[in-house]
């Protein structure tokens, strides 16, 4: 079965009409034939280039099809070296697949974009992606991956529209997600399956000083290697730990860029100041986007179209310092323009945190993006942004220091790893101490839970938190995927054994365990550990993400997950209480002293740090 998605928004099964080899190759032609009386400009799907076309293309060998997906010719497929291709060559190089004519976009492209800067999705699958954006429907279908066949000669109408729906969730995730790529492609010079999956600095930016280039006529410079200067790094302050409460933003919007533009700091090779004047234009560009995004109906086709512009632009400029920093990989870096860029940063940084403080504000953290502190008792929302409004007004020209939001209660905890408690209620975590696709799902939701209540002002609520998580656990009332590890792996099954004998590792062994021989780099699997120390592999993670209980045992090691939910979960609030309040807390019920002070007497506590962190970024 091949389900496909129109461009006017129908779908359509197509069916095998045989049986065994001979109805799977007249499936293939029928696909072909397919597109071809489409014949779209863009084919796309999640996982594309990971699963759909290395599949498709294998079994047409096997089958001796032709593969007819492309516009031009035969061959119908070609290959391209990518950064994240998925097929492999012979010679291990990664690889995806080209279709002349046609533009193969995978929505795991920019699924992946979206999650580095949000940080929200448990994993870049598409029913999880799906279920996490609000596209998925309330009646969707699940079917568990090794049921499918026999569901479809029982129910083949069920199997239908599982297949339906996977064709337009990712129709939903091109609209909420690809906006930015398809604006790029636009205006960049380069195919839009390029810019889909190419980085903004090399992908975006070269090209686009290399066009300015051509089009005046004036040489380009030559590729020059680092002259060994040094890299200055970002200024980034944790100013303190701990439990804050009234808390304010202010967020320092597109700092590198605003410096470059505001002091005229550009690459020294760059002979027509092509980089200043793109930043300039594509700065110009996004504030007129934004604001006929916010002219626009709310989930509009022209909102979306504003707000991919905007994405876009935002994406390409806060690019420019990277590019700038980049030694020599690309055409016109400078590590020196790069430094002055960063040096310049860290003195406007210091003035806004030096201005702030002397207001009486007391600091929590500060980097380029922003700086967050709480404010006196005693003042107003009006207080608040009076203060950021006097600061701004101090800052170099097209330097902005805006008022971003403000919140009931901050959990500090280390440098860009924090929790928010709004005004409303709404909880929001920040970093991989708190947010990671490889925790524990039990753990995850702990941690959750329990900065919810400590922001809260409850902290006979976090030690309940704990205890039941605990008692959950030794009462095996978890399933194992809910105790598992998303693993990415980073070593083939012939590179594990090379070095086996030397040091075992959890999620091969688990593959092993199974009888897995073959996997890929870059593969992620779910991981426990079983209560024998050996390891667990859950098999069906794609049907465990949909919310269908595909692991039925609960073998896994309690005294290990035990020790996780303290060492690695709930020390992460330990910079909220004191040593001894922190003991109490998250003491063990079942050994308990008869001495410890009442959970309810203790107190949360905000900690000062040394004032000056500085990071290489």
């Amino acid at each position: 079965m091949a389900a496909c998605r129109n461009p006017s928004g129908t779908t359509e099964i197509l069916e095998s009409r045989g049986h065994g080899n001979a109805g799977e190759a007249d499936l293939i032609n029928q696909l072909g034939a397919k597109v071809k009386a489409v014949d779209p400009d863009v084919i796309e799907n999640h996982n594309l280039h990971g699963f759909d076309l290395p599949f498709l293309v294998r079994r047409a060998r096997i089958l001796g099809v032709q593969l007819t997906l492309g516009r031009a010719g035969l061959p119908a497929l070609r290959v391209r070296a990518a950064r994240r291709g998925s097929a492999s060559t012979p010679d291990g190089r990664r690889v995806r697949f080209v279709a002349p004519g046609r533009e193969l976009i995978d929505t795991l492209d920019a699924v992946l974009r979206y999650d580095f800067a949000t940080r929200e999705l448990p994993n870049h699958r598409l029913k999880t992606v799906a279920r996490h954006l609000g596209i998925a429907g309330p009646d969707r279908e699940y079917i568990k991956g090794a049921q499918i066949y026999e569901v479809y000669r029982r129910d083949p109408e069920r199997v239908r529209r599982y297949a339906t729906a996977d064709v337009q969730e990712v129709a939903g995730v091109a609209r909420m997600l690809g906006g930015a790529a398809f604006a790029l492609a636009q205006m960049a010079p380069r195919r839009y399956e390029r810019v889909a999956d190419a980085g903004a600095a090399t992908g975006i930016i070269d090209p686009l000083l290399v066009r300015a280039y051509l089009r005046s006529g004036t040489a380009l410079p030559a590729h020059q290697p680092g002259d060994g200067t040094p890299h200055s790094g970002a200024a980034l302050h944790l100013f303190a730990a701990g439990v804050a409460r009234r808390v304010v933003k202010a967020d320092v919007a597109s700092l590198y860029p605003s410096l470059m533009r505001s002091y005229r700091i550009g690459p020294a090779r760059d002979h027509l100041g092509a980089m200043l004047t793109l930043v300039d234009r594509l700065v110009e560009l996004r504030l007129a986007a934004k604001a006929s995004a916010r002219q626009s109906a709310p989930e509009s086709a022209e909102r979306y179209g504003y707000e991919a512009v905007s994405a876009a632009m935002k994406l390409v400029v806060n690019s420019a310092y990277g590019y700038l920093a980049a030694g020599g990989l690309t055409r016109f870096a400078d590590v020196q323009a790069a430094n002055e860029v960063t040096r310049r940063g860290r003195e406007t940084l210091e003035l806004v945190c030096g201005e702030l403080a002397s207001r009486g504000v007391t600091l929590l953290e500060a980097d380029t993006d922003g700086v967050y502190f709480a404010v006196p008792d005693h003042w107003t929302e009006p207080d608040e942004r009076r203060v950021v409004a006097e600061v701004a007004a101090l800052l170099p020209l097209l330097v902005q220091l805006e008022f971003e939001g403000r919140y009931s209660a901050m959990l500090s905890h280390e440098p860009k790893n924090y929790a928010l408690l709004g005004y409303d209620g709404a909880l929001l975590l920040r970093g991989v101490a708190f947010r990671s696709s490889r925790a524990e799902p039990f753990g995850q939701a702990f941690l959750r839970y329990a900065v919810a209540r400590l922001l809260a002002g409850d902290v006979p609520g976090v030690r309940e938190a704990y205890v039941t998580t605990l008692d959950r656990l030794r009462g095996r009332h978890f399933a194992a995927r809910e105790v598992a590890s998303c693993v990415r792996l980073s070593k083939t099954w012939a590179q594990y054994l090379q070095v086996r004998d030397s040091r075992r590792e959890l999620p091969y062994e688990a593959l092993l365990a199974a009888g897995r021989k073959s996997w890929s780099v870059g593969d992620r699997i779910l991981v426990y550990r079983r209560k024998s120390g050996a390891a667990g592999l859950i098999e069906d993670s794609e049907d465990a993400v949909a919310g269908i209980d595909s692991a039925k045992e609960r073998d896994y090691d309690i005294d290990h997950y035990a020790r996780l939910l303290r060492q690695t979960f709930a020390v992460r609030l330990a910079c909220a209480f004191s040593p001894a309040d922190f003991e109490v807390v998250f003491a063990d019920p079942d050994q308990m002293s008869l001495f410890m002070p009442s959970v309810a007497t203790i107190q949360t506590v905000l900690g000062k740090k040394p004032p000056t962190q500085t990071v290489d970024c």
